[in-house]
């Protein structure tokens, strides 16, 4: 193999030493785990983790229609229906808090569902193993809103991670933001009209006032009701140019 051939290695190899570099905010485990939760952990989590040193090929071998990300699933409510309601779609969750990666083994393990595959880490670590343009939807949902104005630089929708996004999502790819905290809404809402590669879908306020028709709402969404009704943001990959190169 000639030098050239493994300069693509070696970028990806640079470019993930990177990313685990990046630094992480939040919990990473809240109680103690109960046994049979433990164990999900331990046995049933590396047959599913995602190797950010992989490739899709090695996370998903049969051929799927789409490929779904979603970034802080939390309990894993939204992700593990969304996988049961469309079994020919792959899944990729990202989750670094240990109760919530349990609670969603638990519910993949009891439903049987196989078209997961789950890294337990920061979502960005990712963002190098993934090709351009190999993504149908990516979910930021209620995601830490941070409303300190000393820590708005660790919200998730930035315009560095949006440079990510838009890589890695198909021309015409959905990314759905929702959160019940307005001022990350109003950030979200400036930061992904400010990026060129994403146009917003709503025509009218009740589309960003009710969720889309394929929703489903989670424990926190339900809580977030009794306070301020959440947005929900759905934006639309623009289609490349010529001279993108995708």
């Amino acid at each position: 193999m000639t030098a050239d051939s493994d300069a693509p290695d070696k970028e990806k190899g640079a470019s993930s030493q990177a990313a685990a570099r990046l630094p992480f905010y939040g919990r990473r485990q809240g109680h103690k785990l109960r046994p049979a939760r433990q164990d999900l952990i331990d046995t049933y989590l590396p047959t599913i983790r995602v190797d950010p040193r992989g490739s899709l090929v090695d996370l998903f071998p049969d051929r799927l229609k789409e490929l779904w990300f979603e970034v802080g699933f939390g309990g894993g409510e939204h992700l593990a229906q969304q996988a049961r309601a469309h079994p020919d779609i792959g899944f990729i969750g990202c989750e670094p808090f240990k109760n919530g990666v349990a609670s969603l083994l638990s519910a993949l393990k009891s439903h049987d569902v196989r078209n997961v595959r789950v890294y337990d880490d920061d979502a960005r670590h990712l963002f190098a193993m993934l090709p351009e343009a190999s993504l149908d939807r990516f979910f930021v949902l209620f995601p830490d809103p941070w409303p300190k104005t000393r820590h708005h630089k660790r919200r998730f929708i930035n315009p560095e991670n949006l440079n990510h996004i838009a890589r890695l999502l198909k021309d015409g790819g959905a990314l759905r933001v929702a959160s019940d905290h307005m001022d990350y809404v109003r950030w979200a809402l400036f930061h992904v009209l400010s990026h060129p590669d994403f146009e917003w879908t709503a025509r009218r306020p009740g589309d960003w006032r009710t969720p889309p028709a394929d929703w489903i709402a989670t424990r926190y969404e339900e809580k977030a009701l009794a306070g301020d009704r959440p947005a929900y943001l759905c934006f639309r990959r623009r289609r490349r140019s010529l001279g993108d190169g995708a």
